[in-house]
């Protein structure tokens, strides 16, 4: 890639997270829900820290307010220093939303500066670095939106109400993979993280995996059934979680005794689409559907093979937050694009993993434990962000992420 390409990109990545912010006030911007739920103008803040630390500090460039920032923003660097603890970022009134927009500016300013030059490998690196750190943000930015907008007894919208519902699902069936020795990981050009690397060699059985995600409509089904108060079904961890938590539905749904079901979203509150994909469910409730419906979550390397060698829908949205169009042809649907899909497997090194050297070293590798893995991306995952190799990961018992699951089974 070009520098004159790459620094196009960056400027589409930076103006779009101000895109994100355009719709909110900055009372909206300033809240904090939950420590788990970061306010949406620390994440405006933090995108441009990232740049700064990693790239312009070391190049003898930074900005006017490098210091100060530097400790209200960092997220998780231990090695760079104190922080602002991360269920406290909701304290950070100042500095003002104007403040911070000044702060992007002055960075990105510094930032196209910085292209003019000759850039060495390790620049170019970082900065792709960069870019793909602040799409993760900018998706991060839309689920803790929802997620602090949601505990306003309002419920306001974040965008305008949806004028169009999901077209009906498919009916559901299982298509067949031989397994055998396969190649798992990212062995192609193009931008990876490093939790992707490096390819190796991975024995899978014959499996079988659904040509769709589960649905609403299954999901009504499974809590019809009573399963949510059937603890066979249920993972210890799960049903704990599950009676501490109350949990009777999915995350934002709730019930209307003359309405039927409604969800909160994007777009405010909405009766359930029923053809719709199942989201903001945990690991610990995607494992107990898949058990009640006889079936099992596939693993990643299950996930990725399928992905990449069956003919599959691999189209993005373009359009933000726009639905996927379903080809006919597609024998799998919405691998991309609709919702992060839980996986039986825990989220570990692969063989011969390593991190990269300095700060930068603490991106990925130091979450390796306690957590799942998910594939795919969901509805509020940037465009061109999305890979067959790309592995995100949450702890079991979160739900506020775009989360779905996608059933398997033995071949």
């Amino acid at each position: 890639m070009t520098t004159s390409l790459l620094h196009q990109r960056l400027i589409s990545c930076r103006q779009h997270s101000v895109t994100l912010a355009e719709p909110l006030s900055e009372a909206d911007l300033q809240i904090q829900a939950e420590d788990f739920a970061s306010p949406g103008k620390w994440h405006l803040a933090h995108t441009s820290w990232f740049f700064e630390e990693f790239i312009l500090r070391p190049r003898g460039l930074q900005s006017s307010v490098a210091e100060s920032f530097r400790f209200l923003f960092n997220s998780y660097y231990d090695t760079i220093g104190q922080r602002q603890p991360q269920g406290r970022r909701g304290l950070i009134s100042r500095p003002s939303l104007a403040e911070i927009l000044d702060y992007r500016a002055e960075v990105d300013h510094a930032l196209a500066s910085l292209m003019q030059t000759a850039l060495d490998q390790d620049t170019l690196e970082l900065l792709e670095l960069g870019i793909q750190h602040e799409q993760q943000h900018q998706e991060l930015f839309v689920t803790d939106m929802v997620y602090n907008l949601s505990q306003n007894p309002l419920l306001p919208a974040y965008l305008p109400p949806a004028t169009s519902r999901t077209q009906p699902a498919c009916d559901q069936h299982f298509l067949s993979f031989d397994g055998g020795l396969v190649t798992i990981g990212h062995d192609q050009a193009g931008f990876c993280f490093d939790n992707e690397c490096p390819a190796h060699k991975h024995y899978l059985a014959p499996f079988k995996l659904a040509n769709r995600l589960v649905s609403n409509a299954d999901w009504l089904a499974f809590m019809e059934a009573g399963a949510y108060q059937q603890p066979l079904l249920w993972l210890s961890d799960g049903w704990k979680q599950r009676q501490q938590a109350g949990w009777e539905m999915p995350l934002y749904w709730q019930r209307d005794q003359h309405a039927g079901y409604a969800a909160y979203g994007m777009h405010g509150l909405q009766p359930v689409d029923p053809a719709a994909p199942v989201r903001h469910i945990s690991y610990f409730e995607a494992d107990a559907y898949a058990r009640w419906a006889g079936k099992r979550l596939p693993t990643e390397a299950e996930w990725e093979h399928a992905a990449r060698s069956s003919s599959a829908d691999t189209a993005h949205a373009h359009a933000r937050f726009a639905d996927l169009a379903r080809p006919k042809q597609a024998t799998m649907h919405d691998l991309f694009g609709q919702a992060w899909q839980w996986t039986a497997s825990p989220y570990i090194a692969y063989p011969g993993f390593q991190t990269r050297s300095g700060a930068v070293g603490e991106y990925n590798g130091k979450f390796m434990n306690g957590q799942y893995v998910l594939r795919g991306s969901s509805i509020a995952t940037p465009a061109g962000h999305a890979r067959a190799s790309y592995r995100n990961f949450f702890a079991p018992h979160q739900r506020w992420q775009f989360t779905g699951l996608r059933l398997a089974e033995q071949g």
